[in-house]
């Protein structure tokens, strides 16, 4: 019988990812929890296998081979005590740096801790033994496949990089005896590059930088990003923590939020991405070929499933490096300016809402002012909305919880006395309640609460708490805390601490409230506008706004998409699409 490759998807994405990054040389101890592993490289002439029985002489052996090479060398040990005696070897391959793969098979780690025979807890270990350690669990989905190649090509990264060092991979096995697989699979090395490298060249096609929060751009900054957009046709596809502000700015949310038509602009075949976590769900609907991500933290970060290359270099570096050649015609940010004008043109009378304010303020804020958002509400309405490019905006995105925003604006204002406003929900405010009175807040403060008595979240439309309609208010929106939309709650409090306050109940009270709120001279009272809106304004304007634009062949394709899955089911469906390209 011809024996190959073990039928374990792990097992397989790791043996595909040791052969692109280039690993052959393995030593082999005996043991039932790698047979697996060690029967499939065995049965591939590709892997140049040692045998050992002493584990501890193994991992010393791997040292000086690897010092001996300068290449890199895997072991592979079974469960029990075994990987015990990896630490010695690798203790001194720490120190060392030199690059060694230790792979500890293992039973699933579900038994850990229950007298189970030959399982051990390998979850911590010392400090000065491992540069990385990951542990690969039987693959049963898409995530988890998905979960396994990072972590990886994480480890694998982490055997060369930063001067490099022993990495640990703990691998679950079922025990398969299947050995019928003939082929590995196609993987996603994920490639690193440092400064001091020979960079990869850009690839063709449409070209666009995805920047989450980021500090505030420097002109330099600005300028590398300007000047890479104008040599390679690219935008820059940004929310309202991004801090960009140049000629390729783009704030796609709106047209990402579109959910019976896809804008082809939002496809690219490289997506450059920049910076830390975005708050802007919308812009997800952005799909790329391929991803590129530049930071100094030189981490594998994947938000997309995309990620191919991870840059390790200064952001400035980077886009000047591939800003060398001609300016190109502008045609990419060309088409989204007219795609976004003829969008904008069609936004409707919106209902009185967090959207609706945000499209009433978001162009009339004061020059140079700083902007703080709460979390996904407020962030998302205002993400909607251009504002001046002289404004400074924030977002605690990093935690991304309600907890602190207000404190964040307010820590802010002691050393920076521009004005600074903050647009919040109501469970946000009193959750940050206490901030508020602290006796050193200037007049430079403006804060604005949308109070609609409850957490809006999980009513809006799409989340998965508004199935319950107003039964979420009980629970799992928190409402009816805090008095409740009470007109005097916020007031008193506000006029005893020493605030004016503005409030607003429909349209015409806030426009003559707006505008005390928005005046670009700093009085004698910090402000708090508390504007009351209601769950049908709030859910009506976002239902708006997301079909502004309808594609009616789109709506066509996707009742017959799922009309062909009620009947046939997810098997069925694989089939026909398989018919229909021609790989059936």
């Amino acid at each position: 019988m011809e024996y190959k490759y073990v039928n374990e998807k792990n097992h397989l994405m790791l043996l595909s990812l040791l052969k692109a990054y280039g690993i052959k040389r393995v030593i082999a101890s005996p043991g039932g929890t790698n047979v697996t592993l060690v029967a499939s490289m065995q049965h591939d002439p590709y892997f140049e296998m040692y045998s050992c029985v002493d584990e501890r002489s193994a991992m010393y052996m791997a040292c000086g081979m690897a010092e001996q090479t300068g290449e890199p060398v895997m072991l592979s040990c079974t469960g029990a005590t075994s990987s015990r005696e990896y630490m010695a070897g690798l203790t001194e391959a720490y120190y060392r740096k030199l690059p060694i793969v230790a792979i500890t098979s293992s039973q699933d780690i579900s038994r850990v801790g229950h007298l189970s025979t030959q399982v051990t807890d390998r979850s911590v270990h010392p400090t000065d033994i491992l540069v990385e350690s990951v542990h690969l669990q039987t693959i049963k989905d898409e995530t988890d496949e998905w979960d396994c190649m990072i972590k990886i090509n994480r480890a694998l990264q982490a055997m060369t990089k930063h001067g490099g060092g022993p990495v640990h991979i703990n691998l679950t096995t079922t025990y398969s005896r299947d050995y019928s697989v003939k082929e590995l699979p196609k993987v996603n090395k994920i490639d690193y590059f440092t400064g001091s490298d020979n960079l990869p060249e850009l690839p063709s096609g449409r070209i666009a930088i995805f920047i989450g929060s980021h500090h505030i751009f420097t002109k330099e900054q600005s300028e590398a990003i300007d000047n890479f957009c104008s040599t390679n046709n690219a935008v820059a596809f940004c929310d309202h923590t991004s801090n960009y502000r140049g000629k390729y700015r783009v704030l796609a949310s709106l047209m990402g939020l579109q959910t019976k038509y896809h804008c082809p602009l939002l496809d690219v075949d490289l997506m450059i991405q920049i910076g830390e976590m975005s708050g802007a769900y919308d812009m997800y609907a952005v799909n790329p070929k391929q991803v590129w991500r530049v930071s100094l933290d030189g981490v594998i970060r994947d938000m997309q499933h995309r990620l191919t290359a991870v840059f390790e270099m200064d952001e400035t570096c980077f886009f000047k490096h591939y800003a060398q050649g001609q300016t190109s015609d502008d045609s990419f940010i060309k088409e989204w300016n007219s795609a976004q004008k003829d969008l904008y043109s069609k936004i409707p009378d919106l209902p009185f809402s967090n959207i609706w304010i945000a499209e009433q303020l978001s162009s009339r804020l004061p020059k140079d002012s700083v902007l703080y958002l709460g979390i996904l509400n407020s962030l998302r309405s205002w993400n909607y909305f251009e504002t001046p490019s002289t404004i400074e905006e924030h977002s605690n995105v990093g935690g991304f919880g309600i907890d602190g925003i207000l404190s964040s604006l307010i820590g802010s204002s002691f050393v920076d006395k521009r004005l600074h406003f903050a647009v919040v929900g109501d469970l946000s405010f009193f959750y940050d309640m206490n901030s508020i009175g602290n006796r050193h807040i200037g007049n430079n403060v403006r804060i604005m609460i949308v109070d609609n008595g409850k957490g809006m979240e999980f009513r809006l439309i799409g989340h998965n708490g508004a199935m319950f309609g107003d039964e979420a208010d009980k629970y799992i929106g928190a409402g009816g805390h805090f008095g409740h939309k009470s007109p005097t709650v916020v007031r008193d409090l506000a006029r005893n601490w020493g605030y004016e306050y503005l409030t607003a109940s429909t349209k015409e009270e806030f426009k003559r409230a707006m505008t005390n709120f928005i005046d670009p001279n700093i009085g004698n009272k910090p402000i708090i506008f508390e504007v009351f809106t209601d769950t049908e304004s709030e859910t009506g304007a976002l239902k708006q706004m997301e079909e502004i634009i309808i594609d009616q062949k789109r709506i066509m394709k996707e009742k017959a998409k799922n009309t062909v899955k009620s009947i046939l089911g997810e098997k069925g469906t694989s089939f026909v699409k398989g018919l229909i390209r021609g790989e059936i």
